[in-house]
Parts: C-alpha cells; structure tokens; sequence
C-alpha cells in the first residue's frame, strides 16, 4: 500500500440489489481516487461489468482501471438471485460480505470499508436478526458507543434512535443516550472538517415542546445532555426545533446536528443532497462509509443506477483514513 492511497474495500451489500452495478459503473472514479477492492462474488460483479458496458475485466491488479480486483468472500451459490427479489441467499451472502471486510480492516489490511446498501428482509429471510449495517458493524468490532451520522453539503447528522418503530423512541431517548450522539459528532466533524464542531441539538415535538405544551422531553431529556455536552467543552446548544434547526445549519450556523429519530434527519440530509448524501458508522475502531439510499429493487438489473453516492462515500472514506 502506497503512503498516499488508501485501499478501500467495497462490499457489494444484497446482489439482487443495485450495489454490483453502481461499483461496476463508478470504478474509473473510485481507482483516480484510491486502490479499491471488491469483497463480494466473483461471478456476480462479472455480471454487473457486462450490465454497464465496462471495459474492465476481473483482475488481481490493484489501481488498474481495466482490471477488477474481486476477493470471493462467501460460499453461498448466488446464481438463482434474480434482481429485485428477496432472498435468504441474498441476505445471508451480503452479511459475509461484510464480516469479511470487517475483519479484514480490523487486522490492519485494509484503510477504511465502503458499503453498498443491503436488505433488511434479506437479512430476516437469512436467519440473521439484525437491523442493517449499522448493528452488525458494532456487534462484530465489539463498539459500545456508535452512531449513524449522514453527512453531505458540509453538514453531519447523527441519531440517538435508528432503525425502531416511532412509537418506541420516546422510551429509547434519555440524557445519556442524547449526550453520547453528541460527543461522537463532535470527535467525527473535525476528521471530516478540519475545523471545530458546532453542534445544533434537535427537539423531540414542534417548537421544541413549546414551554411544555406539546411535551417534556425537551426539558426532561435533551437539555440535561446538552448542558452536560458544554459543560465539558464541546460546542452544543439546543434543543432547537428541528424546522428551523436545519434551516440554520444549512446557512452555516452548524456544521453538526444532532436529530432524535431516524426520519428527522434523513429527511432533512436526503432533500439537501440528493445522491450525493453519505453514511457514516461513527465511533467504531475502523472507517466504514456507505452509499446513503438502499437497494433499489424497482430498478436493479435495469441499468440506471446512480453511482453519485457510492463515490461520495468513497472519498469520505479517504478523509477520514487521512484523519484517523
């Protein structure tokens, strides 16, 4: 590996997905930029070469635009996966995909790990009773304290609730649980910035609880763990209500935000960014980057696949390696 460019690995996520395409239609970009590596099915990205017209053959060459380096990372027959389709084979093979690039990372062989998106049912149909990426990173590098942040525009966003029904995040959000979030953005922006974090905190109900009139999580919950975040020198403040918080940190008032359930912030980040929106495991002992949107089973195999976001998250990935 040379002093500049970092080796990437790229797992190709649930194949009856858009993850082959979209790695097969970015390569040019992703080996101007690093020396990446395909964790995935050799027959399956052969495929996906053929699908987008790449010039590329499967190779063992490493920064080779006409070759494409593929380590075979599980033994699950994979020619039955038709596109669009959920399968246990599918979801049982993205899952190997993964463990196998974790560890990889994890022994020091690789800079950072790139996702391509997987399936929840996949997973389920597998046998395997995880949530999405997110879970099984944590599990397997053994992370306590982790988030999911996405980040685009100059903005990072991290959830103190993720993958749960909404009518169980109230039970989910406490003082602790918010102050964590807040200390893990304010150690991720800076790899990502250079510069400072400033951390808007989001409210939980419309105009932050209004003085109690909708709720008191606001006074409860998120301004104990804001007041404890400044106390130890980080720059937080908040609850704002989430309307206008964004609105702030999008004319630059914050480069972080801190939201309290899933859809508070990827709403906001994904009408922001669009495709070029990317996912960040915060906290865990390796870099690990993902595309911001999910298989796309309506369009897999159909050859219209945006690779905006895959190529983001890989030169997050190199960011934050640089600035480990």
């Amino acid at each position: 590996m040379s002093a500049k460019r970092k080796r990437i690995l790229l797992t190709l996520g649930d194949v009856a997905g858009i993850g082959p395409e979209i790695v097969a239609r970015a390569w040019p970009q992703l080996v101007a930029r690093c020396d990446p590596l395909v964790v995935g099915d050799v027959e399956v990205m052969r495929r996906a070469l053929r699908e987008v017209g790449s010039e590329a053959a499967i190779g063992e060459a490493l920064g080779d635009v006409k070759q494409l380096p593929v380590l075979q990372a599980t033994a699950v027959d994979l020619r039955g996966v038709a596109p669009g389709r959920v399968t246990a084979e599918g979801g049982r093979a993205a899952y190997d995909f993964l463990c196998r690039a974790i560890d990889m990372a994890m022994a020091g062989q690789a800079d950072a790990i790139v996702t391509a998106p997987l399936h929840k049912e996949g997973l389920k149909a597998a046998g395997l009773h995880h949530p999405g990426h997110t879970e099984i990173l944590a599990e397997r590098t053994g992370t306590e304290h982790f988030a999911m942040v996405l980040w685009g525009g100059g903005i990072a966003v991290a959830h103190v609730t993720l993958h749960t029904a909404l009518r169980d995040v109230f039970a989910r959000l406490s003082p602790d649980a918010v102050l964590e979030k807040i200390r893990l953005l304010d150690a991720l922006i800076p790899r990502l910035t250079g510069g400072r974090a400033r951390i808007g905190v989001a409210a939980l109900n419309p105009h932050a609880g209004d003085g109690g009139l909708f709720g008191d999580e606001e006074e409860r919950i998120i301004t104990p763990a804001v007041q404890k975040a400044a106390a130890e020198g980080i720059d937080a403040t908040g609850p704002w209500p989430s309307d206008t918080l964004f609105v702030r940190a999008l004319r630059g008032e914050f480069d972080g935000v801190v939201a309290m359930y899933h859809d508070q912030g990827h709403i906001a980040m994904k009408l922001r960014c669009g495709w070029d929106l990317v996912n960040i495991t915060a906290g865990l002992p390796i870099v690990r980057t993902s595309v911001a949107h999910g298989t796309a089973y309506d369009i897999a195999g159909r050859g219209m696949a945006d690779d905006a976001s895959l190529v983001a998250a890989v030169e997050a990935a190199i960011r934050l390696a640089d600035n480990s």
